[in-house]
């Protein structure tokens, strides 16, 4: 489950007139936003003591439970946000938590100088579930973005969802891979052609050149699959999972593949201090077992649907503001919001959402 609406522009400032539709719901989940002094201290404090390096949207939180979070003035919205996906089982969720609170009294790091007897555990539901042959597990979750550099030499960008540009590159025979998000997540949400990743797949295969997919935001259940990939039944060399690997418990990510590509690495020649440690492996066999129990992807298939089915009823050139009537949503690529609930929303709660949105874009396109 993941869409997108673009707007004209984007306002992050507290509207001061806004329109909500009535949900018919009961108990209705929300209500108007009242941000005071206790909000205000956060935001000076991180501020006055922390790098500059994110600008965050004006609201601070201090609870999470399923697809809903508070802020410390007590206020209560949708998380339609999901950590950036790292949250698909819902914040804090009961059987990942107390997996964590369970091996965080026994062994929480050995370091990789020894073995442990919970990282093959890991390492065999992992590799079975996704049916590789085997894991390279870590536990970093980088993100990288303008301006940073210099760059590793020897990577060349080309455009997305251009078979006929992949296939000019791959005539090069010195390019041993191609890495690619199925669906492209900090670039605006951008849905590749159908048949693109089989295509992928193809020119990859004919020049024996390596298919890498970032499954990063897309994978463990985001689009309805278990992996983005799956939607066009195509199996990657590699596949790179992270997020919602731990529930958003912890930094937790790996790297997929089989024995042809994974023994190539050489003892020494890649290294991770808390890379497959007990605490992590533990939350991780968590994460994913509510996923598969859950029918987490299932779910995602089914409200997306419904999410995207309303979302194209709505008018297309609006400002979008929605942390006033209780739903947090953050814009990706400019002028784009991002919607990415937890993956455990419930029928219910996605109609009161689509309220929230509906009302808030209606009420903005009638002040215009």
């Amino acid at each position: 489950m993941l869409s997108r609406l673009q707007p004209v522009t984007i306002a992050a400032k507290r509207m001061v007139s806004t329109s909500v539709t009535k949900s018919t719901l009961a108990a209705p989940a929300v209500g108007p936003t009242k941000l005071g002094t206790r909000s205000q201290a956060v935001f000076d404090r991180e501020d006055r003591y922390g790098a500059h390096n994110y600008h965050p949207l004006p609201v601070a939180l201090n609870k999470g439970q399923g697809v809903f979070v508070w802020d410390v003035e007590g206020n209560r919205y949708y998380d339609f946000l999901s950590a950036y996906s790292a949250c698909n089982q819902g914040h804090c969720h009961p059987k990942i938590i107390a997996a964590l609170k369970k091996q965080s009294e026994i062994l929480t790091l050995s370091s990789r100088a020894f073995y442990n007897n919970v990282l093959g555990e890991y390492e065999e539901y992992i590799t079975e579930l996704f049916k590789y042959d085997k894991v390279l597990p870590m536990n970093t979750d980088p993100s990288s973005y303008g301006g940073y550099g210099p760059y590793m030499p020897g990577f060349d960008i080309i455009p997305y969802n251009d078979v006929p540009a992949l296939e000019k590159k791959l005539q090069d025979p010195h390019v041993c891979a191609f890495m690619f998000e199925p669906i492209q997540g900090e670039a605006g949400v951008v849905v590749p052609d159908k048949g693109y990743l089989q295509k992928v797949r193809e020119l990859c295969t004919k020049n024996n050149v390596l298919m890498i997919a970032d499954e990063v935001q897309t994978g463990l259940c985001r689009t309805g699959r278990l992996l983005a990939c799956d939607h066009e039944n195509v199996r990657p060399d590699l596949v790179i999972l992270g997020k919602a690997l731990s529930g958003g418990v912890m930094p937790v990510s790996a790297v997929l593949a089989d024995d042809e590509v994974m023994l190539t690495i050489l003892p020494g020649e890649h290294g991770s201090t808390f890379g497959g440690n007990p605490l992590a492996c533990k939350v991780a066999i968590a994460a994913l077992e509510v996923l598969m129990e859950e029918k987490l992807a299932e779910n995602a298939d089914q409200m997306g649907h419904i999410l995207r089915q309303e979302l194209e009823k709505l008018p297309k050139d609006v400002v979008s503001v929605l942390r006033d009537n209780g739903l947090l949503a953050k814009p990706t690529h400019g002028d784009i919001i991002r919607f990415a609930p937890p993956l455990v929303i419930s029928k219910t709660q996605m109609e009161e959402c689509i309220d929230i949105i509906s009302g808030t874009v209606l009420g903005l396109k009638n002040l215009k």
